[in-house]
This record gives C-alpha cells, structure tokens and sequence, in this order.
C-alpha cells in the first residue's frame, strides 16, 4: 500500500468539507437523519456551518420551504462530491463452463 504525501490528503479533505455559512436541513425531533422523501411534511430544522460544527440557524415549516432555504448549498455540496475513477474496475471474469457434456435424460 502506497502513503498518499499529507499535502494532497489535506487539499482532497478540504475540498469535502462544507464551506463557512453553508446551510443544510435536518429533520427536528428524536428520530435520525432520513432521507427528504421519507416524511416532506414534518418540518425541518435548518443548521449553518460555522467552520467547525453544524449550528442553528433557523427553522423551515417542511421539506420544501427547507428546500428553497438550502437549495444553492445542496448543489454545491453535490457537485464537490468525489466520483469512482470507472476506468480502474477490474476485467470480467469469464462465464463458468462445465468440464464434460451434460445431456438432459
């Protein structure tokens, strides 16, 4: 296994990290994060990253006033995701084929 040098470790974390002021919404209430589809009419507490951690910053009625509130941010976030290199899959292994003749009786 090859080290990767710290310089480029720390350019590819920060480029996953979320930017000062960036906003996302999360469900409110004792159950976890789920996904947007699961329940859109519950409301949604809207958190700012500060730099450090995910703070309060407000509180939307559901999922698509909290939409409108963090959409630009969801995209940015999206698009700064990181996708599999498809170039360095492995080749197919060949099918299967039986070592003698096989008739059906």
């Amino acid at each position: 296994m090859e080290d990767e040098p710290l310089d480029e470790w720390a350019a590819r974390r920060a480029q996953r990290r979320p930017t000062p002021g960036e906003r996302r919404a999360v469900p409110l209430g004792e159950q976890p994060e789920r996904a947007a589809h699961v329940a859109p009419a519950e409301p949604r507490g809207i958190q700012e990253w500060n730099g450090q951690e995910w703070a309060p910053a407000g509180v939307a009625e559901d999922h698509h006033a909290a939409a409108a509130e963090t959409g630009a941010d969801a995209a940015s976030r999206a698009e700064r995701a990181a996708l599999p290199k498809f170039n360095k899959l492995p080749p197919a292994p060949e099918p299967w084929r039986p070592t003698h003749e096989w008739h059906r009786p």
